[in-house]
């Protein structure tokens, strides 16, 4: 079908011309234009966002290959296309009810909730909300400003607009949590962190895997590993809070990308807590124990990690009972990398390590069906102690 023949959606069209976009740019507002349109705009002398007026700290555009993505589906699919974005002045005006401050907290969930009526059999739903800007605005409602106690409200549109802000988050938009280096937001972070319920410490735990995993929020990162009350809340999660100890596992991992990070781990004594994690817990509940291996086994890159493990009463005794599991060797590999690390330089390791049955459990490993690098793994760690009890005097 023609252009001239359908009604552009709303989202297709430029601020500026009212006419289609047909090449989508982003400046640092978060505002998208043609790009002929802006650079006339900018070219005229102006310094600031058309549609938002605000001036432009960067004046550089970003292409949106997301929207001409969209555009170019458009296009050829005509009247066949996502009928989401036909609703697109429909999710406009929601949006409004969003950003009112007359809105209530009640009023704001069911907004949420005729979105995800709107958009839940859409494909292209998330990218629709995404170019209409509700992740900046669902991170400032969460964050913008700070309370010292969460209303029973509050708390519902919370749990809501997280999980929204995860769904659109899956498009990789990451840099929009670099919001969070503010210390005011960062503040709201931690009370809806504290506060919150389970399920909201599970989202939030997403938003700093999300942030560990990308380059663009390494200095964010650092950030956060550097607030030692945020370290002492995920540590206690792991601890206390069953229902989101996995989600405690899986941020502190992520975490632990950045060296700094893992320090400050240790100093707070996150190896105490995984050890006693997976030496503690029943099998059906140790969904999580290959990620604390994992995490363990990196962590014992630092002396004051492997300190740790051995002052620790149970943590060579918990690392022994992951070297085999009948039927699930995951993470059997990362404890036996992690015996082989901390016995070499220790006798009271080794020690240790005989007396809770290492022996028998990694000859147990070498007779299953884990991987030849595992059981690789496993002769070098029998070798290791076998050699060291050679070079040790033997009293009579």
């Amino acid at each position: 079908m023609k252009e001239a023949e359908m009604t552009i959606p709303h989202l297709f069209m430029c601020p500026i011309s009212l006419e289609l976009i047909k090449d989508p740019v982003t400046l640092c507002t978060g505002q998208t234009y043609d790009r002929s349109s802006i650079e006339k705009w900018l070219a005229a002398g102006n310094l600031t966002c058309p549609v938002t007026m605000q001036k432009l700290q960067d004046p550089s555009m970003v292409p949106n290959h997301t929207l001409r993505h969209l555009i170019d589906q458009w296009l050829r699919m005509g009247t066949q296309f996502d009928p989401v974005l036909c609703k697109v002045d429909c999710l406009a005006s929601l949006k409004k009810n969003l950003e009112s401050d007359e809105a209530t907290m009640e009023y704001k969930c069911q907004t949420l909730q005729k979105i995800q009526a709107l958009t839940e059999e859409s494909q292209s739903g998330n990218s629709c909300l995404l170019q209409l800007g509700f992740l900046p605005l669902l991170l400032e409602l969460l964050f913008g400003k700070a309370e010292s106690k969460l209303s029973q409200e509050r708390v519902k549109f919370a749990e809501q607009a997280l999980s929204w802000v995860l769904r659109l988050l899956s498009l990789g938009e990451y840099e929009y949590l670099d919001m969070l280096k503010e210390e005011s937001k960062l503040e709201s972070f931690q009370v809806l962190f504290d506060q919150g319920t389970d399920q909201i410490k599970r989202s939030l735990c997403q938003i700093i895997e999300a942030i560990s995993s990308s380059m663009d929020t390494r200095e964010l990162c650092a950030k956060l590993g550097e607030n030692r009350k945020l370290l002492k809340g995920l540590i206690l999660l792991v601890h206390q809070t069953y229902n989101a100890s996995e989600s405690g596992i899986k941020a502190i991992s992520a975490l632990c990308c950045l060296e700094s990070n893992r320090q400050n781990l240790v100093q707070e004594g996150v190896m105490n807590t995984l050890l006693n994690y997976i030496y503690d817990a029943e099998r059906h509940e140790r969904n999580s124990a290959p990620a604390a291996l994992s995490t363990i086994e990196l962590l014992l890159e630092l002396e004051n990690a492997k300190a740790a493990l051995i002052s620790n009463p149970n943590g060579i005794k918990a690392l022994v009972k992951m070297v085999f599991r009948f039927s699930e060797h995951e993470g059997s590999e990362s404890a036996v990398r992690s015996l082989i690390i901390i016995c070499t330089d220790s006798l009271q390791a080794r020690e240790e390590a005989i007396g809770a049955g290492v022996l028998t459990q990694s000859l147990l490993l070498l007779q299953s069906q884990c991987s030849g690098r595992t059981k690789t793994k496993a002769i070098m760690l029998l070798r290791l102690l076998r050699s060291k009890w050679d070079e040790e005097p033997k009293h009579l």
